[in-house]
């Protein structure tokens, strides 16, 4: 049985930047309120006339190249989205089209920000059990259609972007080591959209992400036969800098080995934790060999953690 990995990742971040002062001249916040609760200065908004699908595509094409995968070799497209184009069809089957992936099939997850999680896990039973080979796995939201710009706790959240990934077979050592999906819907009205908006109770999310993250990435390390000094990096869903500290706490790893790109593009929910490990790759901080784990939770309530080795 071969393991499951990531052959390649792609991102795409919407085209405009918004800044914490560009809250203050229209909402009761300021850029230091915003910053001390949530450590994000800045955010991505996608333009008008860029939607998921559009945001998805892209960054399809850089993880298809970077993974050295053509788009008539893939199996199966999984894309987590709560923001699709419409209703349907998904957007998977969207950028299927557009991709020109002819010999594979579509489907879209919606688990909110650990959707990326949930498409990720899903890949690896396919490949795993021999099944399919390639799969594009993305996370993809335009929050900022859904969002409440007068709603002052959580217009400076969240942000625009992609992140995919290809998946398929990796060497022996490398790839999926652990996993863990959870829900609990007794949660479910902490974050929903019940009116056209997204509204949460910040509170409330805040208790549950704070234990949650944390006692997921614990138990991904111990299924995994692994203790909290063989990993060298945490790339936690950016949502919010409090809950993301609180987890790398519990792992107790220096700052340095959390990825932190919410400062720069907020919650994009399940596009976050690829956005981020896009970055990091670029940055060097994520390198082969290293043993990262992946942890998020988002509106279900829904939790999920992965740890792999990276490399091909």
């Amino acid at each position: 049985m071969s393991k499951a990995g990531i052959l390649g990742m792609g991102s795409y971040l919407g085209e405009n930047v918004i800044t914490n002062k560009d809250f203050e001249e229209r909402l009761d916040t300021s850029d230091e309120w915003i910053r001390t609760r949530t450590g994000i200065e800045e955010r991505r908004f996608a333009s008008d006339e860029v939607d998921s699908s559009h945001m998805a595509y892209e960054s399809a094409k850089e993880a298809l190249e970077q993974a050295e995968v053509t788009a008539e070799e893939l199996d199966l497209i999984i894309v987590a989205t709560v923001t699709p184009d419409m209703p349907f069809p998904s957007v998977s089957a969207l950028i299927q089209e557009r991709l020109g992936a002819k010999q594979s099939a579509a489907m879209d997850v919606s688990a909110a920000c650990a959707g990326f999680i949930y498409g990720i896990v899903t890949a690896q039973q396919f490949i795993e059990n021999g099944v399919y080979k390639n799969i594009l796995v993305v996370g993809v939201e335009k929050l900022s259609k859904i969002t409440d710009m007068e709603d002052r706790n959580t217009a400076v959240l969240f942000g625009d972007g992609a992140g995919a990934a290809v998946v398929g077979p990796v060497s022996e050592g490398k790839g999926i080591l652990s996993f863990e999906l959870g829900a609990d819907g007794t949660g479910a009205m902490h974050i929903n959209q019940a009116d056209g908006f997204l509204r949460m109770n910040g509170r409330e999310v805040f208790k549950f992400a704070v234990r949650q993250m944390g006692e997921s990435a614990i138990n991904v390390i111990e299924k995994a036969g692994l203790t909290k000094e063989d990993v060298d990096f945490l790339v936690p869903h950016q949502a919010n800098i409090r809950i993301m500290e609180a987890s790398r706490e519990r792992l107790e790893l220096p700052a340095e080995k959390m990825s932190t790109t919410v400062r720069r593009f907020g919650n994009t929910s399940s596009s976050s934790i690829p956005i981020a490990m896009v970055e990091e790759i670029k940055n060097g901080k994520i390198k082969d060999g290293d043993v990262v784990v992946l942890v998020g939770f988002g509106a279900g309530l829904v939790w999920g953690a992965v740890a792999l080795r990276w490399g091909r």
